[in-house]
């Protein structure tokens, strides 16, 4: 049984999405995919095609990239749902210079009040050197309490590394 909120971090390229996507796979239930990024650019648009053809058509797609709350409201008792991901999230709202606490609290708000399991994935950004610029330590501040506010909230939380998941917090699924 998978638990209500799980949170996956780690770092780019670590396995993260394809680990949380088999994890909602096991549910049995119908998949919904809350996709963040924006094709805004070839790199990206081949990113999101690559994503989309390793999950395949069981997956119903919604794209949220700032309303989480409302793509999250939207899902079913019966479904379960994958945010991909809260780093890019928070990219998107950040870049629209929209008022970042009021949408981390309907972030959490969303997550934590959805009527089906919900699993985000977000990188884990703060292990790296201090960034050289105010806006990138600024981003990199307001990610990690994003991060930390969800892994409060979540009764799982997975770091993945390498593809293999290190439980930080709660137990995994049977």
């Amino acid at each position: 049984m998978i638990p209500n909120l799980t949170l996956v971090v780690g770092g780019a390229a670590s396995g993260k999405s394809l680990w949380a996507e088999n994890q909602l796979v096991r549910t049995g239930r119908k998949l919904v995919y809350v996709a963040t990024a924006e094709a805004r650019d070839a790199e990206m648009r081949r990113k999101i095609a690559a994503h989309v053809r390793r999950r395949g058509a069981k997956w119903r797609t919604v794209e949220a990239p700032t309303d989480i709350a409302r793509a999250v409201a939207a899902c079913g008792e019966h479904e379960a749902a994958l945010i991909d991901c809260a780093t890019m999230w928070l990219s998107n709202c950040m870049g629209s210079g929209a008022e970042i606490e009021k949408l981390n609290s309907r972030f959490l708000d969303g997550v934590s009040l959805a009527a089906c399991p919900v699993v985000v994935v977000s990188n884990e950004i703060g292990s790296g050197i201090v960034p050289a610029n105010e806006l990138s330590r600024n981003f990199r501040t307001v990610h990690g309490e994003l991060n930390q506010a969800i892994a409060e909230k979540a009764e799982l939380v997975v770091n993945i590394v390498c593809g293999l998941p290190l439980v930080l917090k709660g137990a995994l699924p049977q």
